[in-house]
């Protein structure tokens, strides 16, 4: 006979399963494709939170394979820092970890104007996904499902980060529409203040220039 699995293991099975699932989905790094122009520059942005790992790697992508544009390369935060400049390179790397919550930016431009448009592929890992797993297995000692369940804790530690920043930013996002509200409400009361005000003082002057030529 087949070893039975206990029942709250066998309950719980279907949701280490999901979330396995949704932690292998997240955790795969898509490329992006950017086509820089001969003039100009191609930015992309990411909104990420307050102290997480970021790893990028970009490289330019050419038909002639013997011949590959250089770009220039400026990563920026929320607030203007400069995170990585390189200039004349086909290929590069960057990594750091966001000391700001909020929108962080890649810029890329050809250094030669003459060229045409330009491919660049830009591997943009955030949080979980940049971690080296690698690292942790032979630091730690540790393989099979237990590095798994490792990965799945952290996947679930940043999904309820993301949860806590989201309920934050719901949070200031309801504080700013309640001052507004607030500020459309006496706006309104103040403009209807004014329109009574003169609408009454419009009566007043109508008043007084019919009686001074004695019409009423």
């Amino acid at each position: 006979m087949g070893r039975r699995a206990p029942a709250g293991l066998g309950a719980a099975l279907p949701l280490i399963a999901a979330l396995l699932t949704f932690h292998f989905v997240a955790d795969e790094a898509e490329a992006i494709w950017l086509n820089v122009p001969a003039s100009g520059t191609k930015c992309v942005s990411e909104e990420i939170q307050h102290n997480v790992v970021v790893l990028a790697d970009y490289v330019v992508v050419s038909e002639d394979h013997g011949h590959y544009p250089t770009i220039s390369v400026k990563v920026t935060s929320p607030y203007g820092n400069n995170l990585h400049h390189k200039e004349n390179v086909t290929h590069g790397q960057f990594a750091f970890t966001s000391d700001e919550a909020g929108n962080y930016l890649a810029c890329f431009w050809l250094d030669n104007q003459n060229h045409g448009e330009v491919s660049v592929n830009l591997d943009w890992k955030i949080g979980i996904a940049a971690k080296d797993w690698e690292s942790v297995a032979k630091k730690e000692k540790i393989e099979g499902v237990e590095l798994e369940l490792r990965k799945l804790e952290g996947a679930v530690e940043a999904i309820h980060e993301n949860l806590l920043y989201l309920r934050g930013r719901e949070a200031e996002m309801r504080v700013v529409s309640e001052k507004t509200n607030a500020r459309v409400a006496w706006f309104s009361i103040m403009s209807l203040g004014i329109c009574i005000i003169v609408s009454g003082l419009q009566l007043w002057y109508l008043k007084r220039f019919f009686q001074k030529k004695k019409l009423i």
